[in-house]
């Protein structure tokens, strides 16, 4: 063509391309409107310019729509360019009312052909929909392919290489077997994971190619899917969002910021946990959903939610699971483990006695106390409302209590005197054993009116046991309907019986010295307390007669006294 380029377009602000004006207007009614209202606003006869804001593709997709309009209405469709092409077709108006096999046409009877392409083929055209969504969006496209890729899922449950022959790409995942429920989204496993982890980790063959896609395209499928938000009903559709929102937490920091719809799929995949709770979720399952959840964002009800989840299921959790990274300067998230305590102890209330569950969480609390305890961003306040947390029922021995308590003062000494015997509130000295009583009253730490508020609990305790293992004893002793082998046995729990007894009351003589050790001391301090107030008042009283003295002298002589 030796004719000189009349059209300048000027694409989205950034570029400019030089054409004809008879090969454009050929094929694009838009462009064809653009033209004729231009021609009537020039005054000469120069290149006319129009500008395109908003073109799908930028650039590259309007060369290749020139492309096809030079090439006389023909170029190569694939789906890697099948939805810029489209979009640009239905941007430009390139219809069959301009132009006879339009470019709009060639590539509705394309994408007519979903059926045949391969489970490659559609990922590669809803990746390519990315950068013009809005676009490919408003022209129906993108829910097309969406609707073809999920058909692709549901038509194949088995792995990609069962079903080579329609062209399932062979990639890493094809390794990852899933069950036969997988027609009607059901659960798969694994044979590598622990029977607890298996529902929220098993992957289907999908997978890993459908993490490559972006937020707002997978927000997208979920909506086509009507499982966005708290429609969210199906379990393998929470598992996938899991997987996907676990990859993103490991791309670059940057890219996860631009990610602001992740927040939007964490609460989607919560509600689905919430749906299904324990029946396909263990408790440590539950904390690996908060990890990931947490790392990208998440509503204070979606947290709600998965936080009562989990204080539910308090009693199967671990000490690594409680020890979740704090997000408020702290070593660790002492907050939320108060939360799920909160919860559970609020589920066991209506129980008369307490239960087994109960006791195995104190015990629980009382390893992540001995956990926390050397951070020194801890909190008196937060220590005690940790400690203080599950009702006294909830310990049968508070000697782990007590071991947290000694680390938290031994990696604090700065403490003040009534900060630790606020601390010490959080023990019950009657439910300390006796090992543990010693160790306290030799605690340095220790302030000296508490060491003597549990040696004298100790004290009562032994007087109270002792009548009692009497009793037990002289019982045992006259129960004459046991047969010789049973009254044996009570012979020689008997004699067992009396030597602790025995040392029962050795050990009460040693505490009874220890408890007047102690109290001899709080009395000497106490008097020395005094003798240091009465000397302080009268360095005072003779501080005021010297002044009143001086003020004497100077008053009746007139000038100071000088010695």
């Amino acid at each position: 063509m030796n004719e000189l380029c009349d059209l300048k377009v000027h694409i989205n602000g950034h570029h400019t391309l030089h054409l004809h004006q008879s090969v454009m207007c050929a094929f694009s009614g838009r462009l064809r409107t653009m033209v004729k209202l231009e021609k009537k606003k020039a005054s000469r006869k120069e290149a006319l310019s129009i500008k395109l804001a908003d073109f799908p593709g930028g650039a590259e997709g309007f060369e290749l729509v020139a492309r096809f309009c030079y090439n006389n209405g023909r170029i190569l469709l694939c789906p890697s360019n099948l939805p810029l092409l489209h979009c640009a077709a239905a941007f430009l108006e390139m219809t069959e009312e301009v132009c006879a096999c339009n470019l709009l046409a060639q590539a509705e009877a394309f994408v007519n052909g979903l059926y045949y392409w391969t489970w490659a083929d559609v990922l590669t055209a809803v990746k390519s929909c990315e950068p013009f969504s809005a676009a490919a969006d408003a022209s129906g496209l993108l829910e097309r392919l969406i609707s073809a890729l999920f058909s692709k899922i549901t038509a194949s449950p088995e792995t990609p290489t069962a079903i080579a022959a329609v062209g399932t790409p062979n990639r890493s995942s094809s390794s990852c077997s899933s069950s036969p429920d997988t027609v009607g989204f059901g659960r798969s496993s694994s044979t590598k994971t622990p029977e607890s982890m298996r529902p929220c980790v098993g992957r289907e063959w999908w997978f890993d190619d459908m993490t490559s896609l972006s937020p707002q395209t997978i927000e997208k499928v979920m909506r086509v899917l009507g499982c966005y938000g708290i429609e969210n009903k199906n379990l393998i559709l929470t598992r996938f969002l899991l997987h996907y929102l676990l990859a993103a937490t490991r791309r670059p920091a940057m890219a996860l910021c631009k990610e602001g719809t992740l927040a939007g799929l964490a609460d989607t995949a919560v509600h689905g946990v919430a749906l299904v709770g324990g029946t396909a979720f263990s408790c440590r399952g539950l904390f690996w959903v908060l990890r990931i959840v947490s790392a990208v964002g998440l509503s204070k009800e979606c947290r709600h939610k998965l936080e009562r989840l989990m204080g539910l299921m308090l009693d199967q959790a671990t000490l690594d699971d409680l020890l979740v990274s704090g997000d408020d300067g702290g070593v660790y998230d002492v907050n939320l483990v108060m939360r799920l305590v909160r919860v559970f102890v609020g589920s066991e209330e209506e129980a008369d006695a307490p239960s087994q569950r109960m006791r195995k969480v104190g015990r629980l609390i009382d390893k992540y106390l001995g956990e926390i305890s050397p951070d020194h961003s801890l909190k008196v306040s937060k220590f005690l409302a940790v400690a203080e947390s599950l009702p006294d029922s909830a310990r049968d021995c508070y000697d782990g209590v007590y071991r947290a308590l000694d680390i938290y003062l031994e990696s604090h000494p700065a403490l003040s005197l009534e900060e630790r015997t606020a601390l010490c509130r959080c023990l019950n000295y009657e439910k300390l054993t006796l090992e543990a009583c010693k160790d306290l009253a030799k605690n340095r730490r220790i302030p000296p009116g508490v060491a003597v508020q549990a040696l004298a609990s100790q004290q009562c305790k032994l007087q109270i046991s002792k009548p009692a293992a009497a009793a037990a004893a002289k019982d045992g002793r006259a129960d004459p309907s046991r047969t010789p082998r049973r009254v044996a046995r009570a012979g020689a729990r008997t004699r067992s019986a009396s030597v602790d007894l025995d040392g029962g009351s050795d050990e009460k003589e040693l505490l009874r010295l220890n408890l007047q050790r102690m109290q001899s001391r709080v009395v000497e301090l106490e008097r020395a307390c005094k003798e240091m107030k009465g000397q302080m008042s009268k360095m005072a009283k003779g501080k005021s007669s010297l002044g009143a003295a001086s003020c004497h002298q100077t008053g009746g002589r007139g000038l100071p006294r000088l010695c």
